[in-house]
């Protein structure tokens, strides 16, 4: 996918956090440590260093939801992270993005912290993100 690709699909699955625009994603994807993993309907987004990844974003066409996609790129984002040397897997998600609480938390993610008041909604009171955390070995 394409950073314009990858923003055009990034605006259709997010409005809390804010979606990333292609200028972002490409200076996203040139950072070091920084790999994605696709497929037709969407994307993982990772940065591993010394050990420890951070999945970014993940994001799935809202027409293909609930068909196990997310699972299938959460799956290839922790084997490409273990490739790295990997051992710590870490992510933040929205509180009241329960779809993909549940996606995390049946992979094994547990909430390891939480950032109160974190993400800014366009109207409303703000967010707060709940870190994750996965071991990977």
């Amino acid at each position: 996918m394409t950073p314009d690709a990858l923003a055009a699909l990034h605006v259709r699955c997010f409005e809390t956090p804010r979606p990333w625009n292609a200028d972002e994603f490409t200076s996203m994807l040139a950072s070091r440590g920084v790999f994605l993993q696709t497929t037709d309907a969407g994307f993982a987004l990772g940065r591993e260093i010394a050990g420890e990844v951070e999945l970014l974003t993940l994001a799935v066409d809202p027409a293909r939801q609930r068909q196990g996609i997310g699972r299938r790129l959460l799956d290839a984002f922790e084997t490409d992270a273990r490739n790295r040397g990997a051992k710590d897997a870490f992510l933040e998600v929205a509180r009241n993005n329960t779809a993909a609480r549940a996606l995390y938390g049946a992979a094994g993610y547990s909430e390891s912290g939480r950032r109160a008041a974190y993400y800014t909604p366009p109207s409303g009171p703000k967010i707060t993100a709940i870190v994750m955390r996965k071991l990977l070995i």
